[in-house]
């Protein structure tokens, strides 16, 4: 279990308690990764207070406010299991719900994301924004997720941790994970109104996230095509030089005219920006492909390596 929290000294120790109360009946070996994101309240301390009676759980402490990505990100890095699940601290998500997670992650499933049906939030200050970055994200990225903002989520481990986080790209990670072909399943999850604190979510996230979509649909598009792209980007400039070459042509061969030199650098620029972009492309093309040759060839290694190990079980029965 992976959660943020931030000033949450009133969930923590219900919380903790509502996580305990659902997994320990199942007998199931987990750890609580805690990360305080800056605290400036008691959180901490409650926290600490909860970590001496229980070994199960890990609190990471950060020194100042950095957000809930970095703090997804430095849990995904403490946390040693095998299935990660990642939840908020404001006792909105519910524990209970982890056993399904963990059940359809036993099915085959690499990413397992909550879908708040009834969501008990705010109609037009939560509710209403949330439903139209949902369906952006969705038409951008081509995933179709329901609900991104849910942080109630499961991973495989092998997957997140390969996952770079940074800025508010955790709502972004069945996008990002895409591109390695996971399978990707959706559930839905009860959603509680919040009890204690206050929300710290607020409209002027907005803008980070509208870049960071921009950054995921740059990636997703060029990363398995890149010649294709740089070229499609080269066009205008392309058309631009060879305007400028054409009129310049025009302005010598057929008027007689004088050399209309600043035409004519013009588009010598735009023809060395256009080469630029076809470089660019060509190379990044060598390096995925190069990248790929590597992937298929650390593929066979590790079949092999699993043969060899499953055969010389064999033997020894």
């Amino acid at each position: 279990m992976i959660v943020p929290v931030y000033n949450e000294q009133d969930n923590i120790v219900p919380l903790y308690s509502a996580i305990v109360r659902a997994l320990e009946p199942l007998r199931w070996s987990f750890e609580v990764v805690l990360v305080d994101d800056g605290s400036t309240d008691a959180t901490l301390a409650h926290a600490i207070n909860l970590a001496r009676s229980d070994s199960r759980l890990h609190i990471v402490k950060f020194r100042r406010n950095y957000g809930q990505t970095a703090a997804m990100a430095a849990g995904v890095e403490h946390a040693s299991g095998e299935v990660l699940i990642t939840m908020d601290g404001d006792l909105q998500n519910d524990p209970a719900d982890i056993e399904h997670f963990v059940a359809k992650i036993d099915e085959g499933y690499d990413i397992v994301v909550g879908w708040r049906r009834d969501r008990q939030d705010n109609f037009l200050s939560r509710r209403v924004p949330s439903r139209i970055a949902n369906w952006i994200i969705a038409k951008v990225t081509g995933v179709p997720i329901k609900d991104n903002g849910c942080s109630l989520k499961a991973y495989r481990a092998s997957v997140i941790k390969a996952i770079p986080l940074y800025s508010e790209m955790h709502r972004f990670i069945p996008a990002v994970a895409s591109m390695a072909g996971p399978r990707l399943a959706e559930m839905e999850v009860r959603h509680h109104a919040r009890r204690y604190g206050t929300s710290k979510y607020g409209l002027s996230r907005i803008y980070k996230v509208l870049l960071d979509l921009l950054v995921i649909k740059t990636v997703i598009s060029f990363t398995s095509r890149p010649l294709l792209w740089f070229t499609l980007l080269a066009l205008p400039t392309l058309l631009f030089a060879m305007l400028a070459f054409s009129y310049t042509a025009y302005a010598v061969l057929v008027r007689g005219g004088q050399f209309p030199l600043p035409v004519a650098g013009s588009g010598f620029i735009f023809a060395a920006c256009t080469i630029m972009l076809m470089s660019s492309g060509a190379i990044g093309e060598l390096v995925f492909r190069l990248g790929d040759v590597r992937e298929r060839d650390f593929a066979r290694l590790t079949a092999k390596s699993v043969g060899a190990t499953s055969d010389s079980q064999e033997l020894r029965k």
